[in-house]
């Protein structure tokens, strides 16, 4: 079943300084079902006896998981449906575990009016502690006329 989305925001719409953010809880069927579906089957995220000889000491998330958290805001909340992606630059600052609830946050920072574009800093924090910064550039429908 598909979630509802929120409502469009068009263009003009926007005001730079708005901002949409959402919190989830990384669970133990997260990681596996985003193994399968990537294809990404890398033992520091499966495999709990390999995991506890790395630096982390025990099993961590795909980092693209958390990033995944950023496109849920911009394809359901801000702009919302009929956003595309045109850009995002990802910078991992520290791991998310099992369990961690993920909070991120996206802020408009930018209006780019000749192509319709919207720049977004972009943060994804555990415990109020960054694990994920960046910056996205996303293509936002005008509004019809």
């Amino acid at each position: 079943m598909l979630a509802t989305a929120g409502r469009t925001k068009y263009f003009e719409d926007l005001e730079v300084g708005q901002e949409a953010s959402m919190s989830r809880i990384v669970g133990e069927a997260d990681i596996v079902a985003y193994a399968a579906l990537s294809g990404d089957y890398n033992p520091v995220h499966l495999d709990a006896e390999y995991a506890a000889k790395t630096i982390f000491k025990e099993r961590i998330a795909h980092g693209i998981l958390s990033a995944g958290y950023i496109s849920a805001i911009f394809g359901m909340k801000l702009p919302g449906p009929g956003a595309i992606y045109v850009s995002q630059s990802l910078f991992f600052k520290g791991p998310v575990k099992i369990d961690d609830r993920v909070e991120t946050l996206v802020k408009l920072v930018e209006l780019i009016p000749d192509k319709k574009r919207a720049r977004f800093e972009c943060l994804c924090t555990v415990a109020g502690k960054p694990v994920l910064t960046g910056e996205a550039v996303l293509m936002v429908p005008p509004r019809p006329r």
